[in-house]
């Protein structure tokens, strides 16, 4: 027996001493406070805990060693101090998805005993342990400078006023109870009966399977039923744009990467579901492997699919001028081949999803990017009517993207929807890195040209993105590629091809950035070597080339007013000519709404009793703030008190959208509730109160809607009379310094977001996407070899810590867009867009290397950035 003390409970622990202690906690205690973000690998922090005064990660510490040790858990920190230490995370917009920040407030509690009057630098030592892949860290070491100060001065104010109009620093919606772990996530709900799955892997990535044994696993105590391709009642295919990917490769099938799903295992426990799969044997023919886009494309490759192409889709725009002439009669010319790395999106909490019998249909709890296209694809899988599919979105721990794609959320479905029993399926960090979709690779192959004023010719570009097994959203992350060639400049000839191509690795998908920021690593590079031919000054030759009200992008778009490049430009100029080694980079991204697509938003909002309000709507929460852009555009159209509105997303409303990506939701639901804004006014004003609380109560029971609507847009290529490819554009400019040594001291983020909806949501979206830029730059990749990963550690990512995170400063520009919500446009995306591209080219000017492919590893930047 083990005896310790947690939160001063005397604790007589007469279990399995090996086990962790993170894993009493959770599953024997139900504190969900303290998170699972790394399953041991003692990467993330999540799960800090302190121990006899001291911070230490749960997921490794061992009960057979707490003896005599006290505990503390964020539940046993003393009121005072917790609210105290939560509220600064929340005033100072530390918290975005959350997932990380009990574990850091954690750390904040144990540092103000450790050094009560640190720097900022032994903050970040601090923290140096806890990961956060959503602020760049600036906005955590601001709270907790802030709460060390109010600890100090036992000084507990923290209850400002905030105003929730457009534009005012308001809170993050649901900010406090997600700091303090009292949100939970989908793996810390728990449901009567509930039952644990876990999925078996492939043990290659393209081997026909002759055989699948489960005797030994279906006899091991506790397990309740193991599943195989033949169970689902439905389509097994599913699929974002192609429905090509199975939930589970049967026998005589042929498996196209390690993710690949052979079987699934339900017991009554995790670890009871997970041993279980270790004991389903597989018999293979091993068969080779295609993993090079351009072998992959060779007559006589081995096909990723049977009887299909391994290339996927191709994209081409052309317009202008031939460009093959143009550029050879050109004053300079700059050419190469670029190539960009897989990525890993590591958001913080890994893939959950639970599900349970609900009436004649299953209920699911989602994190997923679109809940209405989780629903679809569930009943197709369980072949039922979508009306039997509810689906709950809970918000989530981080996307960035890569929870567009369904990874467990079938699985859980079709689990419990054949046990009739409540189901969890939770990944490990090693099945997560396994199993969901990256960052595309891309190879591209680049000319540009200009005269010798040192203006723009033409573009030629080939570029060849590896899109892995499954299709996902690949084809379109290349027309991206495609569509933002030319980044944002007007280059009036270009010859672009995109191609999008089947191989052997883990599939590739959405990630922020969609494209635009391989495109523009390429571009911007070829930008300075014109600049060094030509002896232009680079600022200038951005400047007197940059997009502007009537010039084109790549597709050919002719734009309108709102077009902030210049403006970016301007913000930075200053800072550019005063810095010895620095270099610079502009991007554009579109706001997620265009190439063609039908894209809408529905929004209902019903007056409830008391005066309250509630907003229901199809996207997803995964930390940028949708449902702040929901309340605070409400508030600026009604006056209704933030206090008063709540939001759920539930497909029981029956609003569907699409998937949330970029800053599409707050354009589309933007637009929608302000539409729907429009009667509750009157109707406000027709009750005669002037006071709206006593307004809202003669309004209780009813109901509103709105609706946007864009179908105006057209697809990159289509020959149309007028190019209209997307609906909105950011536009922004970054410069990177490096000091004498050759690192990162400061990058300088100038974007221009059309009207800023909430400037501290908005600095905390760019330092975040910086943070990752940076990291894309010099540290992420996530190799593999014959199709197999290199590594399955989070901590092998490359994933920045806060240490190594250098000082970042957000310029907000304002140039209001014509159709978004105030002038809204993107800035989900468009923060990492010139990053990699800015320190290419500032590590060029300290060290004349031009650097074409990614991440850059200068040895003079080992152990820092």
């Amino acid at each position: 027996m083990v005896t310790f003390y947690l939160n001063d409970r005397r604790i007589v622990y007469s279990g399995d001493e090996n086990q962790t202690l993170l894993h009493f906690l959770r599953e024997k205690k139900g504190i969900t406070s303290v998170k699972d973000g790394c399953s041991g690998q003692a990467t993330c922090g999540a799960c800090m805990v302190e121990i006899n005064g001291k911070a230490k990660l749960s997921c490794t510490q061992k009960i057979k060693f707490l003896e005599g040790s006290r505990v503390v858990t964020m539940e046993g920190i003393p009121e005072s101090v917790r609210d105290i230490i939560a509220k600064a995370y929340v005033e100072k917009g530390a918290v975005q998805c959350g997932f990380c920040t009990p574990g850091l407030i954690m750390r904040t509690k144990i540092l103000f005993a450790e050094n009560p009057n640190p720097d900022r630098e032994q903050i970040k030592k601090a923290i140096n342990l806890n990961l956060c892949r959503c602020t760049g860290y600036v906005k955590i070491v601001d709270a907790i400078e802030t709460a060390l100060n109010r600890l100090r001065e036992n000084n507990e104010s923290g209850n400002p006023e905030f105003s929730a109009a457009i534009g005012h620093r308001f809170p993050k919606y649901q900010a406090y109870e997600t700091a303090i772990g009292k949100r939970r996530f989908v793996n810390d709900l728990h449901f009567d009966g509930m039952l644990s799955g876990a999925l078996r892997f492939s043990d290659h990535p393209r081997a026909r399977i002759l055989s699948i044994d489960i005797s030994d696993a279906l006899n091991m105590a506790g397990v309740e039923r193991i599943f195989t391709a033949s169970d689902i009642p439905g389509d097994r295919y599913t699929g974002l744009i192609f429905n090509d990917w199975p939930l589970m490769i049967a026998t005589g099938e042929t498996t196209r990467y390690i993710g690949d799903v052979i079987a699934g295992v339900v017991a009554r426990d995790e670890a009871t579901a997970r041993e279980a799969t270790r004991l389903i044997r597989v018999n293979y023919e091993i068969l080779d492997v295609v993993t090079d886009v351009e072998l992959a494309l060779e007559t006589g490759a081995p096909a990723v699919h049977p009887e299909k192409s391994n290339l996927l889709d191709r994209c081409v725009v052309r317009r202008g001028e031939p460009v093959g002439d143009l550029l050879q009669n050109s004053k300079y010319i700059a050419t190469g081949i670029y190539e960009t790395q897989r990525v890993e999106h590591a958001f913080l909490e890994t893939e959950a999803a639970i599900a349970l019998p609900e009436k004649d249909g299953i209920h699911l709890y989602s994190q997923g990017q679109g809940i209405y296209v989780d629903q679809g694809q569930i009943a197709s899988l369980l072949g039922l009517d979508e009306d039997r599919v509810r689906v709950t979105q809970v918000p989530c721990g981080g996307g960035f993207g890569g929870r567009e794609d369904m990874t467990v959320q079938g699985h859980a479905a079709l689990f419990a929807w054949l046990l009739k029993k409540p189901v969890k399926v939770h990944l490990s960090r090693e099945e997560s890195i396994i199993m969901h979709p990256k960052r595309h690779p891309v190879k591209m192959d680049i000319t540009l040209g200009c005269d010798e004023k040192g203006m723009l010719t033409g573009l030629k570009l080939k570029a060849m993105g590896d899109t892995g097994a499954y299709a996902s959203v690949g084809n379109k992350v290349m027309e991206r590629v495609a569509g933002h060639a030319s980044g944002g400049y007007h280059v009036p000839n270009v010859d672009i091809e995109s191609l999008t191509v089947y191989t052997n690795n883990i599939p590739s998908g959405a990630m922020r950035g969609f494209g635009a920021n391989q495109a523009a690593f390429a571009l911007e590079s070829c930008i300075d070597e014109l600049c060094e031919k030509g002896n232009f000054d680079r600022w200038k030759f951005r400047f007197n080339n940059a997009l502007e009200e009537g010039k084109m992008t790549a597709t050919g778009q002719i734009l309108g007013k709102g077009v902030g490049i210049k403006a970016c430009l301007l913000a930075l100029k200053h800072q550019f000519y005063a810095a010895k080694y620095a270099g610079l980079a502009c991007g554009i991204k579109n706001s997620g709404v265009g190439n063609g697509m039908v894209d809408f938003s529905d929004v209902k909002i019903t007056i409830g009793i008391n005066g309250r309000v509630l907003i229901e709507h199809g996207w997803t929460e995964m930390g940028q703030g949708v449902q702040n852009m929901a309340i605070q555009t409400l508030y600026q159209e009604t006056g209704i008190s933030a206090a008063l509105i709540d939001v759920v997303v539930d497909t029981n409303t029956g609003l569907p959208t699409g998937m949330t990506t970029s800053s599409r939701a707050t354009a589309l639901l933007g637009n929608a509730i302000i539409d729907a804004a429009i009667s509750i006014r009157e109707d406000l004003m027709k009750t005669g109160q002037e006071d709206i609380h006593r307004a809202l109560n003669q309004l209780e029971g009813r109901s509103y809607t709105g609706k946007y609507y864009c179908d105006w847009t057209t697809k990159p290529g289509t020959k149309v009379e007028k190019i209209i490819t997307h609906y909105s554009y950011g536009y922004a400019a970054q410069l990177v310094t490096l000091n004498e040594e050759g690192k990162i001291e400061k990058v300088y983020a100038a974007h221009d977001a059309g009207k800023i909806m909430n400037q501290m949501l908005f600095e905390g979206q760019i330092e975040g996407a910086v943070h990752m830029g940076i990291g894309y730059a010099l540290t992420e990749d996530l190799p593999m070899k014959e199709g197999r990963l290199i590594s399955t550690h989070l901590r092998d990512c490359g994933v920045l810590t806060a240490m190594q995170t250098p000082e970042i400063e957000v310029i907000g520009i304002e140039e209001a867009d014509p159709v978004g919500p105030y002038g809204a446009k993107g800035i989900g995306e468009i923060g990492l867009v010139p990053t990699a591209a800015a320190v290419a080219n500032a590590l060029y000017t300290f060290d004349g290397v031009r650097r074409k492919k990614l991440p850059m590893k200068p040895n003079y930047l080992a152990g820092s950035q």
